[in-house]
């Protein structure tokens, strides 16, 4: 666009003189001229008066992207050059110094210019090794997806999927075999794909899709079915034909007030569900238990996080022993997670959740090995204490018992100073199972305690086998000591352990005068807070090396 009509019949020229094969030289003076003509067919470059405004510019590059601008000027000055080229322009010419070559040249160079900027610019928004959109351009993509349900009405959905024991193909047949895998599953999972869809790689073995214009939640369903289906086809493995199974989270929207980071985390922690239940299937974000008590809880994600950053936190409930002077003579380790937005999270906020997403089984582990490393740093001076640990039924089996010996003997401890708390619950729902543990256990030398006594109905035979060390009535009997004109029934629970040649624990002491009782009906030890919340483990070392009376 140039108004100087003897300088554009120049340039004309110029072009044609220099230019190495036929060439179409067009001149428009409006911009809606130059519109038609971007719009008509493939231009190669645009050449703007330097009187032109830069929304001239603006214009040329947001209607054809990919066509290199060149600003001609008067007269060069680096001021307008510098704001030529900031505004979008590959290049800043004087006419003084149009020459047919170097006209020629400078057109050439802007060509190449602008072709090298198209390149980095789809390198960084595609993944190189299988050529789809990466995490950047999908989550644009997404942003503008939720846009658009303002006025659409409808309802996008995101799939999370991931490649189930991905990590067990590079690990035996090596990275590049993981590699190929990856770039076939990618050309398999474009082809369920309509041209207004998307899907890319988030890195590993992490695809993330999204689909519009959708009726309804059954329809997501249907198609992270149809995914599942042809992402488990037979694959190349290494020269054979290998079934995968894949893992997939859905998450749906409807409310464009919801943000992309939002929905992508409802998909992952979906998917985390699915996994958690064996892998092979899909999970439906709003189908995922919220964490109780908190209608915008902890989500899977976040939970899974915790765990991999390390936000857990064990603190430690001392038990009070009434004989040997009244003195701590051990604790429980029990779990928290420090929520970075929401601090410190009691167990019931969080464990339910963890339990669906197979979580537990890592969260027992290191509340055992965190556990065992402040007693260690104990015994030397007190070598009576004693820890104990809760385990739930996913802890119990030959293989994770195993691990829970080793870390045992890794951390240089006897058995004899480790209780294992098994729920009266558990006991009741999965005797022989339980049962089987605390034979295994007890046979390591590891001491078995009943926990929660009184909130299940274990028979007495069970009780027998069972063989328990310890029996600690729960809380919630705990709490008519004291108030019930007697305390027959705690009195009863009392005898009946002791009769089993258990000692006996009351657990949830509050008051002086249930203290006072539970004395008198012949408790062994004690724990609540009265005596004790759950403490951090340095302020634990302070009681017992400092203050080791239980109070009078």
């Amino acid at each position: 666009m140039d108004r100087d009509r003897s300088s554009v019949t120049l340039i004309g020229e110029l072009l044609r003189s220099a230019w190495p094969g036929p060439i179409t030289f067009t001149h428009t003076e409006r911009i809606d001229d130059i519109t038609q003509q971007l719009l008509a067919g493939p231009v190669t470059a645009v050449l703007l008066g330097e009187h032109e405004d830069l929304a001239a510019l603006d214009h040329v590059r947001s209607l054809a992207p990919g066509v290199p601008v060149l600003v001609l000027s008067d007269a060069y000055s680096d001021e307008a050059a510098t704001t030529a080229l900031r505004a979008g322009a590959q290049d800043y010419i004087s006419r003084g110094d149009l020459t047919p070559e170097h006209l020629r040249r400078r057109l050439l160079h802007s060509v190449e210019r602008k072709r090298a900027e198209l390149q980095l610019a789809h390198r960084a928004l595609q993944d190189p090794l299988t050529a789809l959109p990466n995490r950047t351009l999908f989550m644009d993509r997404l942003s503008v997806a939720l846009d658009r349900l303002r006025r659409s009405g409808l309802m996008i959905a995101v799939l999370f999927l991931d490649v189930d024991d991905f990590k067990l193909i590079n690990d035996s047949m090596g990275h590049r075999v993981g590699d190929q895998v990856l770039t076939a599953m990618a050309m398999r999972l474009r082809s369920v794909l309509r041209p207004m869809d998307t899907v890319a790689r988030f890195g590993g073995d992490e695809f993330v899709f999204l689909f519009e214009g959708l009726t309804s939640v059954e329809e997501a369903v249907t198609i992270a079915e149809r995914v599942r289906e042809v992402a488990s086809l037979p694959i190349n493995i290494g020269g054979r034909s290998e079934s995968l199974s894949v893992s997939i989270g859905v998450a749906t929207a409807a409310d464009p007030g919801m943000s992309p980071d939002e929905l992508i985390h409802q998909a992952d922690g979906a998917m985390y569900h699915a996994k958690a239940r064996g892998g092979g299937g899909a999970t439906m974000a709003d189908r995922l238990r919220p964490v109780p008590g908190d209608e915008a809880g902890p989500t899977a994600h976040q939970l899974q996080q915790a765990v991999e950053r390390g936000e857990l936190r064990v603190v430690y409930q001392p038990l009070f022993n009434f004989d040997s002077g009244r003195e701590v003579t051990g604790f429980e380790a029990l779990v928290r997670w420090e929520h970075p937005d929401r601090g410190l999270l009691g167990p019931s906020e969080f464990l339910p959740l963890a339990e669906e997403l197979g979580l537990m089984p890592a969260i027992d582990q290191f509340v055992l090995q965190q556990a065992l490393g402040l007693l260690g740093r104990l015994l030397p001076a007190r070598s009576e204490l004693t820890v104990s640990v809760n385990r739930t039924r996913d802890q119990l089996g030959d293989t994770e018992i195993s691990t829970a010996l080793a870390t045992l003997r890794d951390a240089g401890i006897g058995p004899d100073h480790l209780y294992v708390d098994i729920a009266e619950q558990l006991v009741s729902e999965h005797p022989d199972a339980t049962i089987r543990a605390a034979e295994i256990l007890r046979s390591a030398g590891v001491r078995v305690a009943l926990d929660d006594y009184g909130t299940g109905s274990v028979p007495l035979e069970d009780l027998r086998r069972l063989r328990a060390d310890v029996l600690k009535i729960h809380q919630s009997i705990v709490g008519e000591v004291g108030a019930a004109p007697d305390s027959s029934v705690v009195g009863a629970v009392v005898d009946l352990g002791h009769a089993l040649g258990m000692k006996v624990v009351a657990e949830g002491v509050e008051t002086d005068e249930q203290l006072i009782e539970l004395r008198t009906l012949g408790c062994d030890a004690a724990q609540g807070y009265l005596l004790s919340r759950p403490i951090r483990g340095d302020q634990l070392e302070e009681l017992i090396m400092h203050a080791n009376e239980m109070p009078a």
